[in-house]
């Protein structure tokens, strides 16, 4: 093999179904699990405290990834069959939680109260600078099986949505309004729920592969 793709973990073109079977990517899951955990908490407490359901809708992205990225880390070497049960899995609750910032931002809609955009954009500032540092991370391994891919769709939604909750949070300062948050609270839910069905496509498909194999 060339130099340029001597592993399966390269994920490049030889070999686009990478397993996650590498340590070093293991060590990459570890490290952002543990960021994205830490910034569930940090950004559900600002997004409280700002009254932004963008921010609380990022926090439940982070919280959702934290997961995501635990049964990736936990089916790593089981059979094909395994790996896309868990992207199954994964793609159904990614499914729920975009409904749920659908319903959430709905309900907000009805009581409106003006987020404190200073805080949205300090903490979207923060998240964004972990999410492009877990992207960066994992970008070698975009082009895994479902199970693989599923973590850098959610490590690219995070760094969309963290440039989101700015706009808004720009919108809110300058409008005074609190429809600039209700709007990019639903466009996440758009994406989450775009995601998924990536997700639970490519894993129906391996599940499917697996099962004939």
């Amino acid at each position: 093999m060339t130099d340029t793709c001597q592993s399966s973990a390269c994920g490049c073109h030889g070999n686009p179904r990478f397993d996650g079977m590498d340590p070093r990517y293991k060590r990459v899951l570890w490290t952002v699990i543990a960021a994205n955990g830490i910034m569930f908490l940090v950004e559900m407490a600002a997004g409280q405290l700002a009254a932004s359901q963008a921010l609380q809708a990022d926090a439940l992205d982070f919280l959702g990834d934290t997961l995501t990225y635990g049964i990736s880390l936990a089916v790593i070497g089981k059979s094909l069959q395994v790996r896309s049960g868990a992207a199954l899995v994964k793609g159904v609750s990614l499914s729920l939680m975009g409904l749920w910032v659908f319903g959430s931002t709905l309900y907000h809609v009805l009581i409106l109260g003006l987020p404190r955009a200073e805080i949205m954009g300090g903490i979207a500032v923060l998240a964004l600078a972990t999410n492009l540092a877990s992207v960066l991370l994992l970008l070698r391994y975009k082009d895994g099986d479902a199970n693989v891919r599923s973590v850098w769709l959610c490590s690219r939604n995070d760094a969309i949505g963290n440039v989101a909750v700015m706009i808004a949070a720009l919108g809110v300062w300058g409008s005074a309004s609190a429809w600039p948050d209700l709007v990019v609270a639903g466009i996440m839910a758009c994406v989450f729920l775009t995601s998924s069905t990536q997700i639970l496509r490519q894993a129906w498909m391996e599940r499917e592969e697996a099962r004939l194999a």
